[in-house]
């Protein structure tokens, strides 16, 4: 839980940060942001139970 919200306020910060700076944000559209970093997770699930499923 520590890990989210540490996340979380790292986040808001370098929001804030770009935003005070007047520069463009350093992520993507919300919905693609949100499915690469699910597609991220989701491969690094998949290749863990490939791994385990072949051993």
């Amino acid at each position: 839980m520590k890990e989210l919200v540490l996340s979380v306020l790292a986040g808001l910060i370098i929001g804030i940060v770009f935003k005070l700076l007047r520069l463009p944000l350093p992520a993507p559209p919300v919905l693609a942001g949100v499915l690469g970093v699910f597609g991220v997770y989701l491969g690094g699930v998949v290749y863990e139970w490939f791994i385990k499923t072949i051993s």
